[in-house]
């Protein structure tokens, strides 16, 4: 599952709006919006706060495999 697909699966279960998730791991709601629709990615220093909050190491983001 791509980093894009996991923010947003985690923030539908959770009922959090892209602001709240942005609030969260400290970006904009804009910058959580165009990470959900993979226009841009995550800065590599925030993938470790990702990682915890979606359950996930940050390993799983650089995944090859198709799941």
């Amino acid at each position: 599952m791509y980093i894009s697909e996991r923010i947003k699966d985690y923030r539908r279960q959770h009922s959090l709006t892209q602001e709240a998730f942005g609030t969260l791991v400290h970006v904009s709601a804009q910058a959580v919006s165009k990470w959900e629709r993979g226009e841009s990615y995550p800065d590599v220093l925030l993938l470790p706060a990702l990682a915890r909050l979606l359950s996930c190491t940050v390993n799983d983001f650089f995944s090859t495999e198709a799941e």
